[in-house]
């Protein structure tokens, strides 16, 4: 019976173990606290491109409202990625960790680093880091981008938590 429960035990550890690299690469820099938690809803716009040697759905970028828990819109998040809040702090950055999101219809989970602010108060002043969790939705169409289609946009729903952190 011990050896069950400690074979159990090394199986978790293990599994735990197996799981942490992924977690970890989007997780913020230590000492990072989270300043802000929203909730987006909107859409990831695709264009139809001309790529090598064939037409491609290539990402322009977001365009989605951000929610707070209460459900009240706060911001909007857009193209760069960009986040601006009602409060008048904004923020762009770049990607710098990527993982697939567990439902593969649903666009990547990412960690991204800010580059730049607007404002000197609000809740995005000190942010550094963003990450995109909980993902629903927001992948290219599977199709439809041929030489008659090449220039037309796609305008794919999407929902995601962006978690805000810094000092």
């Amino acid at each position: 019976m011990k050896m069950t429960a400690a074979f159990a035990g090394l199986a978790a550890l293990a599994l735990t173990a197996e799981a942490a690299p992924a977690q970890d690469a989007l997780s913020p820099p230590p000492g990072s606290n989270l300043l802000l938690e929203a909730h987006a809803q909107g859409v990831q716009v695709y264009v139809c491109t001309k790529k090598d040697n064939g037409l491609v759905w290539v990402l322009d970028g977001p365009a989605a409202a951000l929610f707070n828990a209460k459900g009240r819109e706060i911001g909007t998040h857009g193209k760069g990625p960009m986040w601006t809040l009602a409060d008048g702090s904004a923020i762009v950055g770049e990607v710098v960790a990527k993982q697939d999101a567990p439902d593969k219809r649903s666009i990547p989970w990412l960690l991204v680093k800010v580059t730049s602010h607007t404002g000197t108060f609000g809740a995005l002043t000190n942010a550094e880091t963003v990450r995109r969790i909980d993902t629903e939705g927001g992948v290219a169409p599977p199709d439809g981008c041929d030489e008659p289609n090449q220039g037309d946009i796609a305008r794919i729903r999407y929902s995601a938590m962006y978690q805000f952190y810094g000092q």
